[in-house]
């Protein structure tokens, strides 16, 4: 069992924390967190990526974490570089317990993990020690995985590697997307954390060692890994259309112009009645009820699509619209 310091997170004194996150899913994790009485764990602070331009003036603005942090008025830092003297001086003055990371994008040096007083710990989106890394929601669905869940862990020098505090499953949906899932892991996630922060403050949270043979894998996703290889199985495709939405959005080229593909439907047993075995994959084989293209091993009915400077439609009514015909390829 991990027993506190009586000095800094004992039954009668708050346990404090500097949260370290940026998206959408971390901050949800940070609002869960910031409802509970601040007698028990008080954010003394947030550290999260530094402002961006964003929208069409290009304004610089906060992230998720960031904007949360000044409506609630916690000090957030937001450092270009972390490894420097004085972030570290700066981190260490506000003497926190625990580090909570969640999301925060970048991998952190021993001096910054120092800082903690009980320990650095972890909010990982995946049931560790499978997909490890930067990308677990989208390397679970891509796996067709049926479950996923939040791993709460000590963090160590090695990548998502740490001892496992705390774990909790949740079942995937047969529509699931990366962005439905992430929500639901981020209330999730949240749950997890305040229940093994409960369970540190009454000397109750036990380590377990991670199994390295079980270990996988995921890498950093960019736009042109979302770019479809029809030559591959119509299931996994399916699967890399919901990985990928919202974010890179899985697409294609049709002629000249580049095609989103937000949603995909496996249509099994039709491969064959539409006479498309011999057409290479990519290929459209039939437009009606909607567009169904042949892949490498199977067909997938294209179900909502977007163009250059479209809005998003159904690919029926897209198709409709640009007069394609069956035999044109995509892809190419």
């Amino acid at each position: 069992m991990i027993s506190p310091p009586p000095t800094s997170a004992s039954e009668t004194s708050a346990i404090k924390i500097v949260f370290m996150g940026t998206p959408q899913l971390a901050a949800r994790i940070l609002e869960i967190l910031l409802r509970t009485p601040r007698e028990q764990f008080r954010v003394v602070a947030v550290v999260t990526r530094p402002d961006q331009p964003r929208g069409r003036g290009l304004r610089l603005e906060a992230s998720e974490v960031g904007s949360l942090a000044e409506e609630n008025h916690i000090p957030a830092l937001k450092p270009v570089r972390i490894r420097t003297p004085e972030f570290v001086a700066e981190l260490k003055s506000f003497e926190p317990d625990l580090l909570v990371i969640a999301g925060y994008g970048r991998i952190l040096p021993d001096q910054v993990l120092a800082a903690a007083r009980i320990m650095p710990i972890n909010v990982h989106t995946s049931l560790l020690p499978k997909f490890r890394g930067a990308s677990p929601v989208e390397g679970t669905i891509m796996a067709g995985e049926p479950e996923s869940g939040v791993t709460i862990m000590r963090v160590t020098k090695r990548m998502d590697a740490g001892p496992i505090l705390l774990q909790r499953h949740i079942l995937l949906a047969p529509d699931e997307t990366q962005g439905s899932l992430k929500a639901k892991l981020a209330e999730l996630g949240g749950a997890a954390l305040l229940e093994a922060l409960t369970l540190l403050r009454r000397g109750e949270l036990a380590e377990t060692e991670q199994d390295e043979n079980l270990a996988t894998y995921t890498s950093p996703i960019a736009k042109e890994d979302a770019v479809i290889d029809w030559e591959e199985d119509a299931g996994r495709i399916e699967r890399m259309v919901r990985a990928y939405d919202p974010w890179p959005v899985a697409r294609t080229r049709l002629g000249q112009d580049e095609l989103l593909v937000w949603r995909a439907r496996l249509v099994p047993g039709l491969e064959k009645s539409v006479g498309s075995t011999e057409a290479p994959p990519g290929t459209l084989v039939k437009l009606k009820p909607g567009p169904i293209i042949k892949c490498g091993d199977g067909v997938l009915e294209l179900v909502d699509v977007q163009g250059p400077g479209r809005r998003r439609m159904s690919g029926a009514d897209f198709m409709r619209g640009r007069r394609v015909s069956t035999g044109v390829r995509l892809g190419e």
